[in-house]
C-alpha cells in the first residue's frame, strides 16, 4: 500500500536523506586502493552510531535473499551490482565499486547508492574514454532524466520511459528483476519503479509520492546470477555494472531530491 507523505513528513525524510548523502560522500572519499572494503562497512557502522540512525539493512529478510542480511552498507564491486554482501577485499585502482545504503532517522527512510571508480576522479562525464566511466555515466544521466520526469500529474510510466530511453541510446540492456520503489516508514514500499517502461501509462503521480529512482545495468548483459552467499547478484557475462540511486520526492513544485550530494 502507498502513502501519499505530508510536507511535514517529507522534511524529515529530507533530514534522514542528508545522512545518507554526507555517508555516501564519506565512504567514497575512503574507497582508495588499498583499501578493504570491510573497512568501509564498519566505518558505515560508526556513523549511524554516532548519529543516532539504524540501518534498513541490519536484518533484512526478504523473500529473494538468503538472509538476515548482517550489515549496514551494500557493497558491489566490478561485475556485482546489487545487494553485495561486504566481505574482504582490497581495492585496486581501477575497480567499479557501488554503495548502497539506507538508514532510517525518527521513524523515517532515505535510501540512495552512488559507484565510483576506484583510484580515479569523479568526474566520469569527461572521461569518454573510458568504457567503465562510460557506463557510470550513463547510470546518473538516466537516474536524472527519471528524476527531471517525476512531476505531479505525470504517470509511473514516464519515469521508466525516461530511464530505459538513456540506457537504450547508451547501447545497454536493462534488467526488469529489480529497480526503484516507494518508501517512507519503511525502505520497499509501494510501487514498483521499472527501469523500462512506457510514457504515459501506469499510475498517476501525485504530490507527496517519494520514490527511490535507481538505474542500474551491465556492461554487456541484462541478465543475472547470484553469489553462493544468496544476495551479492552479479551480471551473468562477468561484465562490470554501475549503479545510481536518489530518493526523490514528488512536490507541488515537481521533483525534490532528498538524497543529494
Amino acid at each position: 500500500m502507498m502513502e501519499l507523505k505530508t510536507p511535514d513528513e517529507i522534511g524529515k525524510m529530507a533530514v534522514t536523506g542528508a545522512f545518507v548523502a554526507e555517508v555516501l560522500i564519506d565512504l567514497s572519499r575512503l574507497a582508495r586502493p588499498g583499501v578493504d572494503v570491510m573497512d568501509l562497512e564498519h566505518h558505515a557502522r560508526r556513523l549511524i552510531v554516532d548519529r543516532g540512525a539504524v540501518s534498513c539493512y541490519w536484518d533484512y529478510s526478504p523473500s529473494f535473499g538468503r538472509g538476515p542480511f548482517r550489515n549496514v552498507v551494500c557493497l558491489s564491486v566490478n561485475d556485482a551490482v546489487l545487494h553485495g554482501l561486504p566481505a574482504p577485499h582490497v581495492l585496486a585502482r581501477g575497480d567499479l565499486l557501488t554503495m548502497d545504503f539506507a538508514v532510517s532517522i525518527d521513524g523515517w527512510t532515505a535510501d540512495s547508492a552512488i559507484t565510483v571508480q576506484v583510484g580515479f576522479d569523479d568526474d566520469v562525464a569527461s572521461r569518454t574514454d573510458d568504457p567503465d566511466a562510460r557506463l557510470i555515466d550513463s547510470t546518473r544521466r538516466a537516474l536524472e532524466a527519471g528524476i527531471a520526469a517525476a512531476l505531479p500529474g505525470g504517470r509511473l510510466g514516464d519515469i521508466s520511459a525516461a530511464i530505459g530511453a538513456v540506457a537504450a541510446a547508451d547501447g545497454y540492456r536493462v534488467n526488469t528483476d529489480f529497480g526503484g520503489h516507494g518508501l517512507g516508514r519503511t525502505m520497499h514500499e509501494d510501487p514498483h519503479v521499472p527501469n523500462v517502461g512506457r510514457a504515459g501509462r501506469g499510475l498517476r503521480l501525485k504530490p507527496g509520492m517519494v520514490l527511490a529512482l535507481e538505474p542500474w545495468w551491465a556492461a554487456g548483459t541484462d541478465e543475472i546470477v547470484y553469489d553462493a552467499d544468496g544476495w551479492t547478484i552479479r551480471s551473468a557475462d562477468g561484465s562490470n555494472t554501475a549503479h545510481s540511486e536518489h530518493t526523490v520526492a514528488i512536490t507541488e513544485d515537481g521533483p525534490t531530491v532528498l538524497t543529494a550530494r
